[in-house]
């Protein structure tokens, strides 16, 4: 039996976040009877999307412009660094509209079982960052899980001879909660009652 285009885009889709092989059928399903309506303006957005988002070279946020919009802002208080796990945590933060600092993604956590250590996330370029000068204060965004809390405390620790205020996150942040899955009210009080580690 031959692979079909549809069943290579219901494989595709199901590899996708929250969608099974089961949603990704109903969804490829949706698509093939309204091709014109949903189908041909999905395909354009992802050539676009594909075409012109990249990483920025300063925070690492997906954007068109180069650097991205958070920083090219001058409005943004640049001497507060709110660091977070992945680009997805940098979204739902400014979903809130409770930050008006800039960002650095990690691109990850630290992790013993899945063998990432310092060396494999953006630990470094933080350090220069700091090193630069300019930042009065880190904010540490990271998830309230064991490798979250591992890895705030790590970069505490190799941040702790600069002369800089490093916080956290703190009211209504459940442990074990995820940035991108929390509503913007609570993340909008987590910013605000940040405390010192």
């Amino acid at each position: 039996m031959t692979v079909s285009e549809i069943d290579t885009l219901v494989h595709l889709l199901s590899k996708l976040p929250a969608l099974g092989p089961r949603s990704a059928r109903r969804a490829v399903l949706y698509l093939l009877k309204k091709k014109e309506s949903e189908m041909a303006p999905l395909i354009s957005a992802l050539q676009n999307v594909y075409n012109t988002v990249q990483p920025c070279p300063i925070c690492g946020n997906m954007d068109t412009q180069t650097p991205c919009t958070i920083c090219q802002d001058e409005k943004r208080d640049k001497s507060i660094l709110c660091v977070v796990q992945d680009v997805s945590d940098l979204w739902a933060l400014e979903r809130s509209h409770a930050f008006k600092g800039v960002y650095h993604v990690l691109g990850g956590v630290l992790s013993a079982l899945d063998g990432i250590g310092p060396e494999d996330l953006k630990i470094t370029p933080l350090i220069g960052k700091i090193q630069a000068g300019g930042i009065n204060e880190v904010l540490l965004a990271l998830p309230a899980t064991v490798d979250g809390q591992t890895t705030a405390h790590y970069i505490a620790e190799t941040l702790e001879g600069f002369p800089i205020k490093i916080s956290r996150l703190s009211h209504g942040i459940p442990v074990g909660g995820e940035l991108d899955y929390l509503d913007d009210g609570t993340l909008q009080t987590a910013i605000k009652t940040r405390r010192n580690l």
